[in-house]
């Protein structure tokens, strides 16, 4: 199996990544919307088919890049059934299960935190991925949203605490940078649920903590109840100059196929070393400018704004820098291309 942990600063959300190394299918659980380009350039990157998408449960705090996602890569969506969210292909209940190629996962319904909180538990019971029900030390609180302390107590205890020691617990957010915890580490060490906490001592915790109102709630459940899809059901604008793609590692790119038909529209920079530049003159008729790397941020004014920016150098690893040095000098229509000249020689 395929599997990585992805993370949203803003909303210190978690985003799972599983496939099967074989089929190439992947699966994403809580995908966040501003990050659905990274999320897109990894499944690249790997190789990967994005078959389905699956929301643990309607997050108050993010917007889930579901819809988005649906759009982009024509996969399916999953979540609870119990949330009616729009656009579900896959509505989910207690005992069900999914997954892709030989990855697969069963669903608990685990409630407390919203009616909807599903968990989802790997075949083997080595990983459970459990969305807002179950955090590292703690979890999600139950002051909102049909929240209840009582259920919740009942979904960690019975459900959650019944799956073995060793299986590894992925939640959806944390808040100060722990990755996974494990079923016995919590059963142990739960701020609220472990080290022998009953129902009582857990409800009265989680009703003295008197939590500020979640940020974008107002915002974030109703465009979750859509699956993540906007009000105007439209996609977000794209760069409209060039056939952009952004890396996972944020670089926006562009290939030698769109420069070789657009050399007249853009501005093409060399951040090759002069020698190096003097060495290669099939380039040469193809560069409007040349700054090395290292001088490009004393040298700035010389780089017009009139056009697109197209860096290039020889693998395409030091213009993806200099992609970033112009960006920070709000030069807004600028890429790298890919693979530098690497891959122009091959056109």
């Amino acid at each position: 199996m395929i599997f990585r942990q992805l993370y949203d600063a803003t909303s210190s959300t978690y985003t799972y990544l599983l496939a099967d190394d074989e089929s190439r299918e992947a699966l994403l659980i809580d995908p966040v919307f501003g990050q659905a380009q990274r999320d897109l350039a990894l499944l690249q990157e790997l190789e990967l088919n994005l078959k389905l998408v699956v929301d643990t449960h309607a997050h108050a705090d993010h917007v889930t890049a579901a819809w988005l996602l649906k759009q982009k890569a024509g996969c399916e969506i999953a979540s609870a059934k119990v949330i009616g969210a729009e656009h579900v292909d896959r509505p989910l209940e207690e005992g069900d299960t999914f997954g892709v190629g030989s990855v697969r996962l069963r669903v608990l319904s685990t409630p407390g935190h919203t009616d909807g909180c599903m968990s989802y538990v790997l075949e083997d019971d080595s990983m459970v991925f459990t969305g807002d029900a179950l955090l590292i030390r703690g979890c999600g609180r139950s002051d909102f949203q049909q929240g209840s302390a009582k259920r919740l107590f009942e979904s960690i205890t019975k459900k959650l605490f019944a799956l073995p020691d060793t299986c590894l617990v992925y939640p959806a957010h944390d808040y100060n940078g722990r990755t996974v915890s494990s079923i016995g580490e919590e059963k142990a060490f739960n701020a609220r649920a472990g080290g022998g906490a009953n129902e009582r001592d857990f409800v009265e915790y989680m009703n003295a903590m008197r939590l500020p109102h979640p940020k974008l709630i107002d915002e974030a459940v109703p465009a979750n109840m859509r699956s993540g899809c906007p009000e105007d059901g439209k996609l977000p604008p794209e760069p409209e100059w060039a056939d952009i793609r952004v890396t996972y590692a944020g670089v926006p790119e562009i290939d030698a196929d769109w420069l070789e038909r657009n050399f007249d529209d853009v501005t093409v920079l060399d951040v090759r070393l002069p020698e190096e530049a003097e060495d290669s003159p099939v380039t040469r008729e193809l560069v409007d400018l040349h700054i090395p790397l290292d001088e490009l941020r004393d040298r700035l004014e010389e780089v017009p704004k009139d056009k697109p920016v197209v860096t290039l150098c020889r693998s395409g690893r030091r213009s993806a820098l200099a992609v970033k040095i112009l960006e920070e000098a709000d030069y807004e229509r600028v890429a790298s291309l890919s693979r530098g000249l690497q891959q122009l020689s091959q056109v």
